[in-house]
């Protein structure tokens, strides 16, 4: 259920259809817009009597929403969504570049990377502190230590911090030390810890699981905005198929698909996405040009030597370029980049 309040509807009269929605036993969800502001309705078990919601002050009509994703949905909020994330604006006009580190390793190895990450343009720097590692004796990452370093960084090149949380107690320090909480592939539908993500003041990042429909990653990305967290990007990061020139296949028809159903902005990782160095920068620009509002890349100084994910890793002169090749191609969609030439 969608409520839509007239042009010229008071900050007191989209409180007071708040305070009603509530006393019936639902949760109102107020979405401010360029022209007027919409209140989506969640916690119904059965349809809604919308002749009570339409009749009541500064409400301009009352709309059943189709789609099984409510506060996700374009029906609910036509403007695409765009939200702080450090000194970056993610979903506006100007491309988001995330880079840096699979894994936190050492301090020395997390400031020379960030450096570099910050010398090409990047705005924000990723890394893992909680590993969730497909066999349990690869490496697990720092975890607390791993996210004090990154907070370090931040503070030295003024970078915005991305990194995963895997669980409810790791949940609890990264929302502490970061500025993007991710939730990884593998906890795309843990709806216990979606809800407890959507419950913290953080941007998160959801990436799509390893076999998730879009339908599928939608209605996770409603379980954190019906917890009150609107502050969400979905990132694109491959998925499992037959193919094996590749570690997975990067959907890139994902990304349109979702900017149609949705007003959540979109992240693409061509690093997961197919597993080798030599992909990252030609996906990269081609996710661009499908509509991504930016990219999130491993990078590492000695990919040779990483402790996870050596393979997809770029050279720091990859990083380079590829702020190069975003200065080239962000004009021609209609996008802007910090380092446009």
């Amino acid at each position: 259920m969608l409520i839509v309040m007239k042009a010229g509807a008071s900050p007191a009269q989209v409180r007071a259809i708040c305070e009603h929605i509530e006393r019936l036993g639902l949760r109102a969800h107020p979405i401010p817009g360029a022209q007027r502001t919409a209140i989506g309705i969640t916690g119904n078990k059965g349809a809604i009597e919308l002749s009570d919601l339409a009749g009541l002050d500064g409400v301009a009509e009352a709309i059943r929403v189709s789609k099984p994703y409510k506060l996700v949905s374009r029906e609910v909020k036509p403007e695409s969504t765009a939200f702080a994330l450090g000194h970056a604006q993610l979903g506006g006009r100007e491309l988001v570049l995330m880079a840096g580190p699979c894994a936190v390793e050492t301090r020395d190895q997390v400031f020379r990377i960030a450096e570099r990450v910050a010398r090409a343009g990047a705005q924000a720097l990723r890394g893992g502190a909680f590993k969730p590692r497909t066999s349990p004796y690869s490496f697990q990452g720092l975890e607390e230590r791993g996210l004090e370093i990154l907070a370090a960084a931040r503070e030295a090149f003024g970078l915005a911090i991305v990194t995963e949380a895997i669980d409810h107690e790791s949940l609890r320090l990264v929302a502490q030390y970061a500025d993007m909480i991710q939730i990884g592939a593998r906890n795309m539908q843990n709806f216990s810890l979606l809800r407890a993500a959507g419950r913290c003041a953080k941007p998160v990042l959801l990436k799509r699981g390893m076999a998730a429909t879009l339908e599928e990653w939608l209605m996770s990305a409603e379980y954190l905005l019906s917890e009150g967290n609107y502050q969400v990007a979905l990132c694109e990061r491959g998925v499992r198929t037959f193919s094996d020139h590749s570690r997975n296949t990067l959907d890139l028809s994902v990304v349109p698909a979702v900017k149609e159903l949705s007003h959540l902005p979109v992240i693409v990782d061509p690093s997961h996405g197919t597993g080798r160095r030599d992909r990252v920068l030609p996906l990269s620009r081609a996710a661009i040009a499908v509509g991504a509002d930016g990219l999130i890349v491993e990078v590492h100084d000695e990919p040779e030597r990483a402790f996870s994910d050596g393979l997809q890793s770029i050279y720091p002169e990859q990083l380079d370029q590829l702020s190069a090749d975003l200065g080239k191609w962000a004009p021609l969609v209609g996008r802007g980049w910090r380092l446009t030439t």
